[in-house]
């Protein structure tokens, strides 16, 4: 399990360096995307991700790697929309916006971990596509709490499968990652 440590966190070496250079390009003007925004921006990155598995051409130079990354991301900016609520206008520095990122990360490797431990460590032995189906299971949950207003009877919250979102697709690009790396 020590190795799974290792390569979630050169995963998300990746996807931090890729949001530290959006924040500086674009600021934090994510701060105004209401939850279901980034739900249906991650179900976008998540239904191309699928579409990529099941179709042979492609028109867009781009792969799943990206997309993943994207996952992993946007549910991180929807983990702090979770805790800081909705904004206005950008209304945080660069370093305040890595800051939180880098707590929700923590809170969702640890998660991980924790999981890892009393599923040992099962999602080696799943497919790529599989863990992609399991997102958009995930999304689609989302989006029907959402339409409930936040509401469950029985079913963990949002939090939960954002962060279930962030796992699955670490492994994803863990996977991926082992076979471009052969």
């Amino acid at each position: 399990m020590q190795q799974t440590s290792q390569q979630y966190d050169d995963i998300i070496q990746e996807c931090r360096e890729l949001f530290i250079k959006k924040t500086k390009d674009y600021g934090t003007a994510w701060r105004i995307l209401r939850l279901p925004s980034l739900t249906d921006q991650i179900f976008i990155k998540a239904q191309r991700i699928r579409s990529l598995q099941q179709n042979s051409t492609r028109k867009v130079d781009e792969g799943e790697i990206p997309e993943f990354m994207g996952i992993i991301n946007y549910s991180i900016m929807a983990l702090v929309q979770l805790q800081k609520g909705v904004s206005d206008q950008p209304d945080m520095s660069e370093k305040e916006a890595l800051d939180l990122y880098n707590i929700q990360i923590e809170i969702t490797k640890t998660l991980m971990e924790n999981k890892n431990h009393d599923y040992g460590e099962a999602w080696r032995d799943m497919r790529v596509s599989s863990l992609t189906d399991l997102i958009l299971q995930k999304l689609l949950r989302v989006k029907q709490i959402e339409n409930n207003k936040g509401e469950t009877l029985v079913s963990e919250g949002i939090e939960a499968n954002y962060q279930d979102m962030i796992n699955y697709a670490v492994f994803a690009l863990i996977h991926l990652k082992v076979v471009e790396d052969l």
